[in-house]
């Protein structure tokens, strides 16, 4: 079904039919340092929450990631609002310990950024005053927390307009702020859906698109061929819509599961992962799809969680992180 949903999206839409917005230029906010985005970066999501996933605070999370991704704000009853409300179940004595663990997480080069959406995320940003309120309430739990950015993971719909609004203000009071997503496959089956022409809409300081490799049915890759989650070739043909899409290859990043237990399918193990992270720069370690050409400034890999990355002894970060970090 969903395969046959992205065919449908394709024929509409066309697959490299969008082009990227130019934001208008902003000032820096004094006091305010740039965050730290490596050309090369793996982002994993923390977990504000005891879902059975080890339990661990920032500090906890390894060196091997760059940006970390804190699951999730919640919507308020203004809507577009967000807010965040920390967890006691993940042990912090105080709100100011875990702000003392972003900051210390900055000093040691990585990126916090606050998720909003997730798959019970109820966050609509759908009219030009739920997008000035989401960007208000981001600008806030930024300057609150020192969040260095934001990373939409809306999973109920998307509006591309307002959302690319909301954005363009976000970047607008934090020019410096990581933006970071993370759609599902048929978010980002064609430049046409509204997840892709927000990317495309907010290019100009987009970090990276992490797409959700996993929880899809079998999807169409660039070359026009259906493709099954769980391979190598998921993977690549998948990323080279995007690759070819409109986006910068420092936009892509491929999104994963920590292990068998952080989805209900598509997990891949950390070579599959580091097998794809190859074709798509280097054109090796490739399945039966092969990209026409190689994209070395590919950003990296993302995964969900860290929290399940511990679960499982940190297998995953400890064989991806350094493979990501060795590109070149």
């Amino acid at each position: 079904m969903l395969a046959s949903l992205a065919v449908a999206a394709l024929a509409a839409a066309g697959l490299f039919s969008a082009q990227g917005a130019t934001a208008a230029p902003a000032k820096t906010p004094a006091g305010r340092s740039a965050a730290a985005a490596p050309a090369h970066a793996v982002t994993g999501y923390w977990q504000n929450f005891d879902n059975g996933a080890a339990v661990q605070k920032l500090r906890d999370v390894p060196d091997d990631y760059d940006i970390i991704a804190v699951a999730f704000a919640d919507a308020t009853s203004t809507p577009g609002a967000v807010t965040f409300n920390l967890d006691p179940a993940v042990g912090y004595a105080s709100v100011d310990d875990f702000k003392a663990d972003i900051k210390a997480e900055q000093a040691a080069g990585k990126s916090v950024v606050i998720s909003v959406g997730g798959e019970k995320g109820s966050v609509s940003v759908s009219d030009s005053a739920s997008a000035t309120a989401f960007a208000d309430s981001v600008n806030g739990l930024m300057d609150e927390y020192g969040f260095d950015g934001v990373d939409i993971d809306l999973e109920n719909g998307l509006n591309s307009t307002y959302m690319t609004q909301a954005l363009k203000a976000v970047h607008s009071a934090h020019p410096q702020a990581v933006v970071t997503m993370a759609p599902q496959t048929i978010d980002m089956q064609s430049t046409g859906t509204e997840y892709f022409k927000t990317a495309l809409g907010v290019k100009d300081f987009l970090t990276v698109v992490n797409m959700q490799y996993y929880n899809s049915g079998s999807m169409l890759g660039c070359d026009g061929k259906v493709y099954s989650q769980g391979s190598v070739d998921f993977l690549t043909a998948l990323a080279c819509i995007q690759l070819e899409g409109g986006l910068s290859p420092s936009q892509v990043g491929l999104g994963v599961p920590a292990s068998t237990s952080a989805a209900g399918s598509g997990y891949v193990s950390p070579s599959v992962v580091n097998a794809a992270l190859d074709c798509l720069t280097k054109g090796t370690g490739c399945g039966s799809f092969k990209p026409s050409k190689t994209y070395p400034g590919l950003r990296g890999a993302m995964t969900w969680s860290t929290n399940w990355d511990a679960s499982s002894g940190n297998a995953w970060s400890s064989a991806v992180g350094p493979h990501v970090h060795g590109l070149s």
